[in-house]
């Protein structure tokens, strides 16, 4: 191997990607692995025995291999690399002040577009609130038209007549005024509410003074939203110097990475990551890892950093330098109230990892009482551990689909949910449909079991290569015995029941050997037996609705003038769906690769034709 920085991908028997990692020197890192392994984890000697092969990427420096490091782990999900599963877009609030005049409105999209941005928040329902509060207090524009100082007025909608909105459309309010309301506003979400709380009490008073008192409760109830946005503000502050501290704990087999986000001086939120089976890795390291994952993903990077300790701190800080486009440091604090806040970081991860577990135990003793009193129901010889349920979902017979979803030990199992696309039965024939996703289901894990045995592998990971100890059918006798004539087809034996709903569509029992077995209510059964069909169900539905828009969004798109096919693919990946397209801004549409600002005028003028 070459004696430069790179990255070096790991492979099973099968071909799959089961760890990446970057290294300054690639022979000397990787070598390591095939030394001597007393001093390697139990998570490192579990790696090793199954790599089968590895590749390598050579890189012209160690931040290369970091950032390519980062972008295969997102592309692979392997096994062996810290994950960080909780992969969630933050909310801002966003004040467009590149418009001549701003909207104030909450996004997960974070862009350098010369708008003002503040957040990220953690607690999505109290930006919301700051939001309506926000509207309350200030009556600005919420439409999405192209609104230019001095131009041709427009008649002023229904917001206007409503109080609130001081319709810049119609040429009502001047720039210069509006603009005061956007400088209260920025004041307020950074802590500044001081003169505008005194503003309020002078007009208030003042029209209580002058027997206008519809007028002094408008301006009360205007300083009540505004000194509640600023009690939320000593939660959720914002301003340039962010900071923020990261510290972990762990126990004898797992770890917990605690993050605070401190905003003016004050702790704002803070969000917490559970690595399974990391006790044992170098806390260095995890730090590392979980800082290239962590910021890799998010939108906002801060501009201090405080940990603990980290592997190689050069690196990263130059690494978080060039994500965030200005200078990040990292600190390592040794005393004083910034060592203090860590250590109190510290406490909370060991906190919340010994909730995580005590929890996990709990759930663990609630689903093998469930798991057991649905084997007692169906008469089965063992617990029904790992458990399969299966639905179809369309219009019509439109876009039909069906899904399937794994529960094992009684939580479900994400990694093993299936879709399927009806591709042999036209309209809505949800029996044929079913035959057709369960062959195709069964066939396929036994082609992957024929497949590995026939090469002498041990059975591992597949796409269908496990079955289920029980089947669950959506619906009554009638999927039920479709479900056997495929099993026996295939010559399998699984048991398989039905699970049916009351005329209120709740849950009410199972179908099995062409008996209703009635499930007691508020049973750990019952309550088990529900989640799966809500799952199922909802699965289905989610996949059918996306299908659908899909190809709503592919149609009304195709009419659109400067939209071709490049265009039509990079909206659809990036809104989802026509709604979310006609609310987008012409600044939030250029966003899109592809999509400049004549194709995104284009589209607003098209929506706008339509309304």
């Amino acid at each position: 191997m070459p004696e430069k920085p790179g990255v070096y991908i790991m492979k099973n028997s099968l071909g799959e990607v089961i760890y990446v990692g970057k290294a300054k020197i690639l022979k000397n890192r990787v070598r390591q692995y095939f030394q001597s392994s007393k001093s390697h984890s139990e998570k490192v000697r579990a790696m090793v025995k199954n790599i089968a092969e590895f590749e390598y990427i050579v890189t012209d420096n160690e931040m290369e291999a970091l950032i390519l490091e980062g972008n295969l782990i997102k592309k692979y999900s392997p096994r062996y690399n810290i994950l960080l599963k909780d992969d969630k877009f933050y909310p801002f609030i966003k004040i467009t002040t590149n418009e001549d005049f701003p909207r104030v409105f909450v996004t997960r999209n974070f862009a350098k577009d010369g708008n003002k941005y503040f957040g990220p928040y953690t607690n999505g329902t109290a930006v919301y609130e700051t939001i309506n509060l926000i509207n309350k207090v200030f009556p600005l524009r919420t439409c999405k038209r192209v609104i230019i100082e001095g131009g041709e007025p427009t008649r002023p909608c229904l917001y206007y007549h409503l109080n609130q909105c001081k319709a810049p459309c119609a040429n009502y309010i001047s720039k210069a005024e509006y603009d005061e309301m956007i400088k209260s506003i920025m004041d307020l979400l950074n802590g500044k509410n001081t003169a505008l709380v005194k503003e309020l009490k002078e007009k208030m008073e003042e029209a209580a003074s002058e027997l206008e008192f519809e007028k002094a409760a408008s301006y009360r109830d205007k300083l009540a939203a505004v000194e509640a946005i600023a009690e939320k503000q000593k939660i959720f502050t914002s301003r340039s110097e962010d900071e923020d501290y990261i510290e972990l704990f762990s126990d004898e087999i797992d770890t917990c990475v605690q993050i605070f986000f401190v905003r003016d001086g004050k702790v704002n939120g803070r969000e917490h990551f559970i690595f399974q089976n990391t006790a044992q890795d170098d806390k260095g390291e995890i730090i590392q890892d979980f800082l290239t994952s962590f910021y890799g993903g998010t939108a906002l990077i801060p501009k201090y950093i405080y940990l603990p300790e980290v592997s190689d701190l050069e690196l990263m800080e130059n690494y978080l330098s060039t994500k965030k486009g200005s200078r990040c440091f990292i600190r390592i604090p040794q005393k004083g109230d910034k060592k203090d806040l860590l250590q109190m970081v510290k406490n909370n991860a060991q906190i919340t990892l010994e909730q995580f577990k005590s929890k996990l135990i709990q759930e663990k003793e609630i689903n093998k009482v469930a798991l057991t009193e649905l084997a007692s129901v169906l008469q089965l010889e063992e617990l029904p551990v790992r458990i399969e349920a299966f639905d179809i979902s369309n219009i019509q017979g439109m876009d039909s689909v069906g899904t399937m979803v794994v529960f094992e030990e009684g939580k479900p199992k994400n990694s093993d949910y299936r879709r399927f696309k009806i591709k042999t039965v036209q309209g809505a024939n949800d029996y044929e449909s079913m035959r057709e996703i369960l062959t195709r289901r069964f066939s396929h894990g036994l082609e992957e079991i024929k497949s590995l045995q026939e090469r002498n592998l041990e059975l591992s990971k597949g796409k269908f290569l496990y079955f289920p100890d029980l089947i669950m059918m959506d619906g009554g006798k009638g999927q039920v015995n479709i479900a056997l004539e495929v099993l026996k087809k295939l010559n399998l034996e699984i048991p398989v029941c039905g699970m049916v709903k009351d005329d209120k569509h709740r849950t009410r029992g199972l179908i099995f050997n062409n008996l209703e077995l009635p499930i007691p209510n508020g049973s750990n059964c019952m309550h088990l037996i529900t989640r799966i069909q809500d799952e199922v169900h909802r699965y289905a539905i989610t996949y059918h609705r996306s299908l659908r828009d899909k190809r709503t969004l592919h149609s009304i798109l195709e009419d659109i003038p400067r939209i071709g096919e490049k265009r039509r693919r990079n909206l659809l990946m990036k809104f989802g769906s026509v709604e979310n397209i006609k609310k987008a801004s012409i600044e939030e549409l250029m966003e899109t690769p592809s999509i400049d600002r004549k194709a995104a005028e284009s589209l607003k003028s098209y929506f706008m034709d339509k309304k």
